[in-house]
């Protein structure tokens, strides 16, 4: 079922029962109140017709009584549909009869009654009530009075007839105007499946129209265009990621195989041939460092749920950190400050394995680009209520602003760093591992001046 047709039937169903309940309310209001004012009409008939049987013969001789008389007399001139009143005497016998002359049986128990008005209501529209009538010097009487009430009859019937037709009308007029309304509110929903329907990816610039208004439809056209954003650039950045990788597992493999063709060429002596071992194995070992690598931002961008936390030190990491770069950099000159006040600890929930190759990509590339700089690379470690902060300084090259912007970008290198060993994955791969940790990084250089990297992670309280 569509949403336009649910959405029709169920507006006119609410509408049906508001109409319904509305009409049943009428209806019963309405026979209420003829019925009580039958009852009191046929009461009355029943006090005029005692009146007139036992004070008739009496004599009228003030105007009061006169006038009394003369409303009685036309009260009981108007005569109600099969109408008959009895007046009986306690011991069951009937001493006056008026009206159409009928079997019709007493209620045994009213005789006994006690309590006023006495009332039975039939099925038939028939109505009987019963009244107690007292006499000076005769006793009491039971005056019992039946008719039927033909006119609440007719007009309750035609009422009836008023309502449900009045129902059925609404319910078509409901019906057409919920699907008219439905299809106009879905319009919009209706388009933007159109447009989603027609995005590929070759055309994922392509975004749905619509999403500038504050209903439910904008906001959703808002938030797939937003989700077409972050497609768009996953998109890009695997395929800029798969282009530069093609090219720079290109190199290592072109090297590796000119030199065995070299080598194949003519006889070689043995120490010719070693030094093709030499460059072969270089060749095979940055063939590695890039695989490991590739490898390494493929697994900082994984589901932080399936990677291991673990409760750890960063002061005691940054040391370790500290320990391999200088192993390998024997030349570079590292200062460490740790700016960590006693009652803080820096301790962060994390994966010692990213984080350590976090640090040292940072620490390597402060070293790799600030050779030849008279003053060592700094690397500040401090801590506060909630975070943890690695700033590593140094006073090398550094890039310029546009170049900046895109050191996240995998394989990326700026202008002045072609000379550099590397191959522009150790900051994307930072900045992953950072995401995944739940921290952040940035970067802030000028040109010949050197680059700041912070490194910030959330503190474990």
């Amino acid at each position: 079922m569509s949403i336009r047709l649910r959405l029709a039937l169920q507006f006119a169903a609410i509408v049906a029962f508001t109409l319904l309940l509305f009409s049943a309310l009428i209806y019963l209001f309405t026979y209420l109140s003829r019925s009580q004012s039958f009852e009191e009409s046929l009461r009355n008939r029943a006090q005029v017709v005692a009146h007139v049987y036992f004070d008739g013969s009496q004599a009228k001789t003030d105007r009061r009584s006169r006038a009394g008389y003369s409303r009685y007399l036309r009260q009981f001139y108007r005569t109600l549909p099969d109408e008959e009143v009895r007046i009986y005497g306690m011991n069951g016998r009937v001493v006056f009869r008026e009206g159409v002359a009928t079997s019709r049986a007493l209620p045994a128990e009213w005789l006994h009654e006690i309590d006023e008005p006495m009332v039975q209501k039939q099925s038939n529209w028939h109505y009987t009530v019963g009244m107690f009538y007292s006499v000076p010097e005769r006793g009491r009487f039971l005056v019992v009075a039946w008719s039927k009430d033909a006119d609440s009859e007719q007009k309750l019937g035609t009422l009836r007839t008023v309502l449900i037709t009045g129902l059925l009308i609404s319910l078509v007029v409901t019906g057409i105007g919920g699907w008219v309304f439905a299809g106009q509110a879905l319009r919009p929903m209706r388009l933007a499946v159109q447009e989603m329907s027609s995005i590929t990816a070759s055309d994922m610039h392509r975004r749905l129209s619509g999403a500038d208004g504050q209903d439910e439809v904008s906001q959703l056209a808002s938030t797939f265009n937003s989700l077409l954003d972050r497609l768009q650039t996953a998109f890009v950045g695997q395929r800029t990621f798969v282009r530069d990788a093609s090219h720079e597992l290109r190199t290592p493999l072109t090297v590796l195989i000119g030199e065995l063709e070299v080598a194949l060429l003519q006889p070689r002596t043995s120490e010719e041939y070693q030094q093709v071992l030499r460059n072969t194995l270089d060749a095979a070992r940055l063939l590695k460092d890039l695989a490991n690598g590739l490898l390494q931002i493929a697994r900082a961008s994984d589901d932080p749920s399936q990677v291991p936390l673990v409760p750890m030190r960063l002061d005691e990491l940054l040391l370790q950190a500290h320990e391999e770069v200088q192993r390998r950099h024997q030349t570079c000159r590292i200062d460490l400050d740790f700016q960590v006040p006693p009652n803080i600890e820096p301790i962060v929930n994390g994966n010692e394995a990213l984080l350590l190759s976090a640090a040292l990509n940072v620490l390597e590339n402060a070293c790799k680009f600030s050779r030849g700089a008279e003053r060592p690379v700094l690397a500040t470690l401090s801590a506060s209520g909630r975070t943890v902060k690695l700033q590593v300084q140094d006073w090398g090259v550094g890039m310029h602003e546009a170049d900046r912007q895109q050191v996240f970008v995998p394989f990326f290198r700026a202008d002045n760093a072609r000379g550099v060993p590397g191959h522009g994955i150790g900051l994307p791969l930072t900045h992953q591992i950072m995401l995944l940790h739940g921290g952040s990084i940035g970067v802030a250089s000028k040109l010949g001046e050197g680059t700041q990297v912070t490194l910030e992670l959330p503190r474990l309280i």
